[in-house]
């Protein structure tokens, strides 16, 4: 692990910058007292999903286009009477 004082990074930030592109790690001391650490960020993951990969894993049993409640249960409650 890289260390370095704080002025020296302010002056030298994209060489440090580029060492932890480089997958190092570089701690940031204050007076020759670590108070930070610069990491790399983990690497993006990409998307392995396959469209259609569930394909026919779900059955529908019915009509799924008729309500599921009839009509006279959808009803307001008006003043306290059904």
């Amino acid at each position: 692990m890289q260390t370095a004082n704080i002025a020296e990074v302010k002056d030298h930030l994209s060489r440090f910058l580029a060492l932890v592109e480089q997958g190092e790690e570089v701690a940031i001391c204050k007076r020759n007292v670590p108070v930070a650490r610069i990491i790399p960020m983990p690497a993006k993951k990409s998307n392995c999903t396959v469209l259609g990969c569930d394909l026919g894993s779900v059955q529908i049993k019915g009509d799924i286009t008729t309500p599921a409640m009839a009509d006279a249960d959808w009803c307001m409650h008006v003043d306290g009477k059904p």
